[in-house]
């Protein structure tokens, strides 16, 4: 197919991924999921400057502010797949057609997961509180309003709401990765990155390694939400949203459909 892969070649790249991600040291994993926390909290830093910047768009024009939010955003994931890092939300998906294949177990997966998913919150901490937070770059309106705002909408759903989002929200992340293995060209990655992240942004899922910078930014700014708030409210149920919608809806069923047994 030229310079595309076809499904079933994305799904062989992934399982040579992840058998690679096995491998890695403990030592390697943090710090390359520190950098995933940190890109990624770059790109949510770049679409509240760019979306926060425009107030006047909340009131008669709010479907373009979104839009202006999850065009902005895909930065961070653009950065996590080209110069190379751990993402606790498209690792999700990696592992489950090997697994499926018995050719890896989950023990494995657990341990990146877990080792993954702790330097990614690290990274997105250290963004949110020595480059933003203490740097000021959002701390007057429109753009700290903006900070708020997002926290609190995060916060402010029942479980159930925010792990739906949760599904939706990595379905499409790990559907953004899988077309940024299809291509060959660093342009064609970007594109196909670019848009499945974008329409998650924009629709309102949720994230949970975006969340950790999101949301813990607005509280270092002295928002009333507790961490207790965020880690009850957002982080758990979208965490367990984002699973869902990694390992199941991408990587087990294309696991399925492409497995050898």
């Amino acid at each position: 197919m030229g310079d595309i892969l076809s499904p079933e070649e994305i799904v062989g790249v992934v399982r040579t991924t992840a058998k690679k991600k096995a491998d890695y040291s403990i030592k390697k994993i943090l710090i390359l999921s520190f950098l995933a926390g940190a890109y990624i909290s770059f790109g949510s830093l770049f679409a509240i400057i760019v979306a926060g910047g425009t107030p006047g768009l909340n009131d008669d024009y709010v479907g373009l502010q979104k839009l202006l939010l999850g065009a902005t955003f895909p930065v961070g994931l653009i950065m996590v797949v080209i110069a190379g890092a751990e993402l606790f939300t498209g690792n999700t998906a990696y592992f489950m057609p090997n697994v499926i294949d018995g050719v890896q177990g989950v023990r494995p997966m657990f341990r990146n997961w877990f080792w993954v998913y702790l330097g990614n919150f690290i990274g997105a901490i250290f963004v949110a509180y020595f480059l933003t937070y203490l740097t000021e770059v959002v701390a007057h309106k429109p753009w700290l309003d903006m900070v708020h705002k997002i926290a609190i909408g995060k916060t402010s759903n029942p479980f159930y709401k925010t792990f739906l989002k949760g599904i939706g929200a990595n379905w499409l992340v790990c559907l953004a990765m899988w077309l940024g293995m299809a291509s060959k060209s660093a342009t064609g990655k970007i594109l196909g990155i670019w848009w499945p992240v974008m329409a998650f942004v924009t629709i309102g899922f949720e994230h949970s390694i975006a969340n950790m910078y999101f949301i813990p930014l607005s509280i270092f700014h002295g928002s009333s939400i507790t961490w207790s708030d965020f880690i009850v409210h957002n982080l758990i149920p979208a965490t367990l949203g984002n699973i869902v919608g990694g390992l199941l809806f991408v990587g087990t069923l294309y696991g399925v459909v492409f497995a050898k047994k």
